[in-house]
């Protein structure tokens, strides 16, 4: 089956069972960093190397680890919210929209950043859920999708600045890349002739 075909089967989700999923991923995040903390950050180990072949799989678990309980309070709330608002245009949709950003992100920052610089974090991931939610309603034209993309602006359209090299520490490579990602995966999941889902 391909992914055109699953694309196409997408269906909404309920908002229960995407509070329920959204819920669950916010609740492993804080168990992985309770991990990593009785482990002294030796999970930390596994985040994004700059420059290190050998690293780049660790583009697809970097978002699920944290420097320590403060930077994962920080990012659980948007986490939350904008996962849950991604999810509820389809299970099928939200994970190709999840995948595309999370390598974009994560390439962004292996490319970009400083040589012996580790990116771990799921804030790239946000700035990609943010950037497709923005978009998303442009490509699809639907009423509800719009309002939704303008309460996201109205709420989280100020941390877009973080896109930029303003803040030391924080990987503005991995924000700026996911903020791409979401983009990318608008464009292709909506865009293109109104997207893969539109195609027979």
């Amino acid at each position: 089956m391909s992914s055109q075909t699953l694309i196409r089967r997408n269906a909404p989700l309920p908002a229960a069972t995407a509070a329920v999923v959204i819920g669950a991923w916010t609740a492993l995040l804080w168990v992985i960093e309770l991990v990593d903390q009785v482990t002294r950050g030796a999970l930390e180990l596994f985040g994004i190397h700059s420059w290190q072949v050998s690293s780049l799989p660790s583009v697809f678990v970097a978002t699920l680890l944290h420097l320590d309980w403060a930077h994962l309070a920080a990012n659980t709330l948007p986490f939350a919210v904008l996962g849950f608002l991604v999810l509820l245009g389809g299970a099928a949709r939200a994970f190709w929209a999840t995948l595309v950003t999370v390598m974009v992100s994560g390439l962004f920052a292996w490319l970009l950043s400083p040589p012996y610089t580790i990116t771990i974090g799921a804030s790239g991931l946000i700035f990609g859920w943010l950037s497709y939610l923005l978009v998303r309603g442009i490509f699809t034209r639907d009423g509800k999708q719009i309002l939704i993309a303008a309460g996201v602006l109205l709420v989280y359209g100020g941390v877009l600045w973080g896109v930029l090299p303003t803040q030391a520490g924080v990987s503005w490579q991995a924000h700026l890349g996911g903020a791409v990602g979401g983009l990318l995966a608008a464009w292709l999941l909506h865009g293109r002739g109104r997207g893969l889902s539109a195609r027979r």
